[in-house]
């Protein structure tokens, strides 16, 4: 009876794919683009402030089809464009949590359409960058980490507040089983780790 030769040696584990970068840098936007506070994250996916939702010629230049307005906000409302208004308080006891699921659905079905959907809130820094990280967790199979460092690449100033942190955190358990982001205790209060490089270099100036 012959002895059964050794199995191969596994193979040597491959490294981490990268994180995500945006399509397309901040840098490659024209200025009067980034001036007017509309950012793309997607080829159907913007991001932007108030005063870009309310823009016709910047939403007709884009080919924006739908609004989502993530606000109290009352927008202009401009003949061509569906709108979707969901009134959220930039607050950290606000529950934008409740409607991830829907926006992101509604976003994929203007996508299937062909279309092209801007999400905005006052500034397009915290509730909408919060609904658009659910959305590319949801639709584009990224974990929150991912999503948050692609959508930061694309539009720097998006900084969601901690509540709303916690839950997206929640939401990509639910989708994943696994998070990627933990919240943690600094002298400051509690932030997203996240952030902690930028945090570490606050604090060392």
């Amino acid at each position: 009876m012959t002895t059964p030769p050794p199995p191969p040696p596994l193979p040597p584990s491959s490294p981490p794919p990268p994180l995500p970068r945006c399509p397309l840098p901040i840098e490659a936007l024209s200025q009067p683009l980034r001036a007017h506070g509309l950012s793309q994250l997607t080829t159907s996916l913007y991001i932007g402030n108030a005063m870009a939702a309310n823009n016709r010629q910047l939403l007709s230049t884009n080919q924006i089809t739908t609004v989502v307005n993530i606000s109290a906000q009352t927008n202009t409302f401009i003949e061509g464009i569906q709108y979707l208004k969901v009134p959220v308080a930039d607050s950290p006891r606000a529950r934008i949590g409740n409607f991830f699921d829907a926006i992101a659905d509604y976003i994929h079905n203007v996508e299937l359409r062909q279309g092209r959907t801007l999400v905005h809130c006052r500034a397009g820094i915290s509730r909408s960058a919060t609904v658009c990280i659910a959305f590319l967790m949801k639709y584009h199979s990224m974990s929150l980490i991912e999503a948050y460092t692609w959508i930061k690449a694309c539009r720097p100033i998006i900084r969601p507040n901690i509540g709303f942190w916690d839950q997206l955190i929640r939401y990509e358990f639910k989708l994943f089983t696994k998070n990627t982001v933990q919240i943690i205790d600094t002298p400051l209060g509690k932030i997203p780790d996240a952030y902690q490089k930028e945090f570490q270099m606050m604090m060392s100036t």
